[in-house]
């Protein structure tokens, strides 16, 4: 396909998505099974204009002075592929499957409209009502940590240390462009590249179906890592979903001692037994009823809760989410938090820890969360944890926001990261 056929085809994506509110990967997987003539780099494309306009809407849309998807899609190109107006016809040129030109008054707002005019939600690709909430937690880099989640992600991936170190996997992953990552000492980093580039699929390589490595963005490596689970402990991962910080934790305790996992929710924990495996992890527990937990109450040393959050910190990952996302959501999302921590901290034994984790940057889901929990649960207190990021990862140029003694938010902005919220209680 030459790029008209491409721009077209995100453009019908684009449209689904916005007629039937689903999610951009179902929209693209149903696009491409309509398409079969359409090979791996124009899905490939097709789908980094979709992501790069959703991430993006706003401010595309503001520029355009319209947000239909051909504006949207055409904004791609214009801002973040490369194209001027006139290389960009010039490319088109004779491409019967191209869609059709942008009408003058479009192209003539993009060249005159100044995005700094823009009310700073719209600069910022955010949603207006979550403004203040971003405003609250990072004061006068609010803006910079909305743009910064507008930004395409990395590829990320964790070593795994029961089957090799990351020099090992480092030599393995040379030719997709693998380096050590910024701050986690078992992180591997591949950036994103630009325009059609696509990112390699290292769930292919003979490493990964070793067990070498596992992909996991560097922000959930390192608040597992926060947890600081010790060899021979008793560790229980609450909301554990797929895994992928049990298998962290696991590791980090060289299989001695026991990981349990449990989630209420089978679909999302079922491919935690495959991941294991592949892991060489045997120190493990999988469970998917709370019954099954019943006897283990006031037991563990280190309790996790990983809680259901509106994943405003994977933004960059999920950008369709962004505009979905309303009050109610949010406050269901409080609801099931405060929930699963309460919960949880039924199976913290006296002197043990609870660490309490959510994908999400806003502060009614983290610090406040915290807040009414230490209010409610007067055996508990908050252990500070900005000095345990020094011991554990040394002097980094990232540095997380402390908030309130109760925690630490990674970002995309401050951490290169996704957005984390982390904090560690302890039980008197």
């Amino acid at each position: 396909m030459r790029l008209g056929g491409r721009l077209s085809g995100a453009i019908e994506v684009l449209g689904d998505i916005e007629a039937r509110r689903r999610p951009v990967a179902d929209a693209l997987k149903d696009w491409g099974l309509s398409h079969r003539f359409a090979g791996s780099g124009d899905r490939a494309a097709i789908g980094n204009i979709v992501y790069d306009a959703l991430r993006m809407k706003l401010s595309h849309a503001y520029l355009m002075d319209d947000d239909s998807p051909a504006a949207l899609a055409h904004a791609v190109l214009f801002r973040q592929w490369g194209y001027s107006a006139e290389s960009l016809a010039t490319a088109l040129e004779g491409d019967t499957h191209a869609p059709a030109a942008l009408g003058a008054d479009r192209l003539a707002a993009f060249a005159t409209r100044n995005l700094g005019e823009a009310d700073l939600y719209i600069q910022g690709d955010i949603p207006d009502w979550i403004a203040s909430d971003f405003a609250a937690l990072f004061a006068d880099d609010w803006l910079r940590e909305a743009q910064a989640l507008a930004a395409r992600p990395s590829l990320d991936l964790r070593v795994n240390t029961l089957k090799a170190d990351r020099d090992k996997a480092l030599k393995a992953l040379a030719r997709s462009g693998a380096k050590a990552s910024p701050v986690s000492p078992l992180g591997l980093r591949i950036e994103p590249g630009e325009g059609p580039s696509r990112l390699p699929n290292v769930t292919a390589e003979l490493s990964f179906q070793k067990g070498w490595f596992e992909v996991q963005d560097e922000g959930s490596q390192i608040v597992a890592a926060l947890v600081e689970p010790k060899e021979g402990e008793q560790v229980l991962d609450f909301c554990a979903g797929g895994g992928g910080k049990t298998l962290a934790m696991a590791a980090a305790m060289k299989n001695r001692g026991q990981v349990h996992a449990y989630d209420a929710d089978r679909k999302r924990l079922a491919p935690i037994i495959e991941r294991l495996k592949r892991a060489g992890t045997h120190n493990f527990q999988v469970h998917d009823s709370i019954a099954a937990l019943a006897g283990l109450k006031g037991r563990f040393d280190k309790v996790m809760v990983d809680a259901p959050c509106t994943g405003t910190g994977t933004w960059r990952r999920r950008p369709d989410t962004k505009w979905r996302l309303n009050e109610r959501n949010l406050q269901e999302r409080v609801e099931q938090q405060r929930e699963a921590l309460a919960e949880a901290a039924n199976y913290v034994r006296p002197g043990g820890e609870l660490a309490y984790v959510t994908c999400s940057l806003l502060p009614q889901e983290n610090s406040h969360q915290i807040e009414t929990f230490l209010k409610d649960h007067p055996d508990f207190s908050a252990i500070p944890v900005l000095d345990r990021w020094t011991a554990l990862f040394g002097e980094t140029k990232a540095k997380p926001a402390a908030v309130n003694g109760h925690g630490l938010t990674l970002s995309p902005h401050a951490t290169d990261t996704d957005g984390f919220f982390f904090c560690r209680l302890k039980r008197g």
